[in-house]
């Protein structure tokens, strides 16, 4: 079943309640606002559900995962802001025609985050759980999403790692400043930091990073030199997702943690999915057997 794990696709009721908001997020018809980057004009034929499935079933997929685009920063509203976003969301992802699925994403604001919600959109037919990379830089992030991420791995679900909201770029900075620049030391911290917090925590559990975690496995070579005693180990437990990289990155990456670690992942339709040329082997545990492994059997139900 060639599958993509990383596609975005907002359903027509959460982008009217972006329409209804007075601060960023925000849409203004179809202009998108965020706190951390220019306005953005957003193609409607994007979020059109027929178009999208005429699109996957072109690129062939029999499952293509929606997630929430994490640098709207929705996670980390207010619950009564963020709650009913997040609904409408869920909603309408879960409505979605084959191939799509969606992975759930939580509230973080609350006092303290429990499993239930977790719980309840995975047995609802989630794929597993996705959390900002912003939730995830430290220590205390982990610590703090432990419950939520304890709900996936007791229900043999996976996460998934997504950039979070950007900071403000510097002035006059170009366009693509926040998605090279905080979004790929979002993933650079949050993935050295499930090195160190996460798997003591988690030991069963999986764990994909969105866009090969910024090339943060190519970093072996410093890890030993400042005091990574376990450079060589790979983690079979971890994949990375292959999200606006071409065949030179994701070949540097396959020499660094092996073939069957990376999955296709497209972020679609910020980007287009790009084929690696790495040979027909290669492309197919891209595409199949390295999702199937991340993502396990088909669980819970769909409305």
């Amino acid at each position: 079943m060639p599958a993509d794990v990383h596609q975005h696709l907002w359903p027509a009721q959460f982008t009217d309640l972006l329409r209804t908001r007075r601060t960023p997020p925000r849409l203004d018809g179809w202009t998108l606002h965020l706190p951390g980057e220019p306005p953005y004009a957003v193609d409607p034929a994007d979020h059109d559900p027929a178009a999208r499935t005429e699109l996957a079933r072109a690129d062939g997929l029999d499952r293509a995962l929606i997630c929430l685009s994490g640098p709207l920063g929705i996670e980390h509203l207010p619950p009564a802001e963020a709650v009913p976003l997040l609904d409408a969301f869920h909603e309408g992802a879960l409505a979605l025609p084959a191939p799509f699925g969606v992975w759930a994403s939580p509230c973080l604001t609350a006092p303290d985050p429990g499993r239930a919600p977790v719980v309840h959109l995975l047995r609802r037919g989630c794929a597993g759980l996705q959390l900002p990379a912003t939730a995830l830089l430290d220590a205390v992030g982990w610590a703090r999403c432990a419950r939520l991420i304890d709900a996936a791995e007791d229900a043999d679900r996976p996460l998934f790692v997504h950039p979070g909201a950007a900071p403000p770029s510097p002035p006059g900075g170009p366009a693509w400043w926040p998605a090279l620049v905080p979004y790929l030391q979002q993933l650079h911290a949050a993935w050295f930091a499930f090195r160190a917090f996460g798997r003591p925590r988690h030991p069963r559990l999986r764990v994909c990073f969105a866009a090969l975690a910024g090339l943060a496995p190519l970093h072996g070579e410093r890890l030993a030199a400042r005091g990574g005693r376990d450079r060589g180990r790979v983690d079979p437990g971890v994949f990375y997702d292959t999200s606006s990289y071409g065949t030179r990155a994701v070949d540097a990456v396959v020499r660094a943690v092996g073939i069957d670690a990376v999955v296709s992942g497209s972020d679609r339709p910020y980007a287009v999915p790009e084929v690696p040329d790495l040979g027909a082997a290669a492309v197919h545990a891209l595409r199949t057997a390295n999702p199937a492994r991340l993502l396990g059997p088909a669980k819970g139900t769909r409305p």
